[in-house]
């Protein structure tokens, strides 16, 4: 828990959100320390990714409280999209523009000072290695460089927080690599926190500090990787565990087969 002079990164508490009947977060809890990778794992449907959007501000609590680095998600939505850098599930990149443009466009929206824009813009290109493609229309990239170059969009603010919704889904085991090998190089360097969401368990596995188990809209278990996996015995795995909590098999290593393969779809028709 936090000290109470400096605040935690991220402070959930008792959060709940309706969309009429149902209740796709029940009175969840968490912390995230600063410097922190934490995972949120769960099946489709389980809450995580409406939890991340009350996080930062595109959608209110119906009760309970949220705070990023001590300002309120529902009332101080801006002040945390300054110290917030997000990556959704869906791609967000422009392939009309080039990569560059791309950028740059929320560099604006990010409202990034106009002095010092072009060559943080140059940077972030640089840092997700997709600088020597950024004159290139986004349409041609392959889908590893598009989620790159989506990590440049977010990093262009320069964010304490990084939010990474199902990063990698639909990506080959080279390109999720590659992309995860500059996340940690960005955050041993900079000391950004990092929640991210993922259907890939051995990912979790390897990159969390800790992780919060959701099903049915509830958090069921929260700890390191290595502290859940010893709970459930000798020689069990991550996906053990998300099975015990979760209570269905996980299908083809990311969650729902339909939807990994509607992303894919989405990843060749831009590259």
């Amino acid at each position: 828990m936090s000290d109470g002079a400096t605040p935690a990164a991220v402070q959930v508490d008792s959060v709940t959100r309706r969309f009429k009947s149902l209740v796709a977060v029940d009175a969840v809890s968490f912390q995230v320390a600063a410097g922190e990778i934490f995972g949120l794992l769960g099946p489709n449907g389980a809450g995580k990714t409406t939890t991340i959007r009350i996080l930062i501000g595109l959608l209110p609590p119906d009760s309970g409280r949220a705070t990023v680095f001590g300002f309120d998600a529902a009332r101080q939505s801006m002040e945390i999209r300054r110290l917030a850098g997000y990556v959704p599930q869906q791609l967000s990149a422009d392939g009309a523009l080039t990569g560059r443009e791309n950028v740059e466009l929320f560099a604006r929206l990010y409202d990034v000072p106009r002095k010092p824009r072009r060559q943080i813009v140059s940077d972030v290109l640089e840092l997700m290695g997709v600088a020597d493609a950024q004159d290139r229309l986004v349409s041609t990239f392959s889908g590893g460089m598009v989620r790159r170059l989506e990590l440049a969009q977010a990093l262009v603010n320069r964010p304490r927080l990084l939010v990474l919704d199902e990063p990698t889904i639909g990506l080959d085991p080279i390109a999720r690599g590659d992309l995860w090998d500059r996340v940690l190089r960005l955050r041993a360097e900079v000391g950004t926190t990092i929640l991210l969401t993922t259907h890939y368990m051995e990912e979790a596995d390897q990159l969390c500090d800790r992780v919060a188990l959701m099903h049915q809209g509830r958090v069921q278990a929260i700890g390191s990787p290595d502290e859940l996996k010893a709970a459930e015995g000798p020689d069990a795995t991550l996906e053990d565990v998300f099975r015990h909590y979760a209570g269905r098999r996980l299908i083809d290593e990311g969650g729902n087969l339909r939807d990994v393969r509607a992303v894919r779809r989405t990843f060749r028709r831009v590259g």
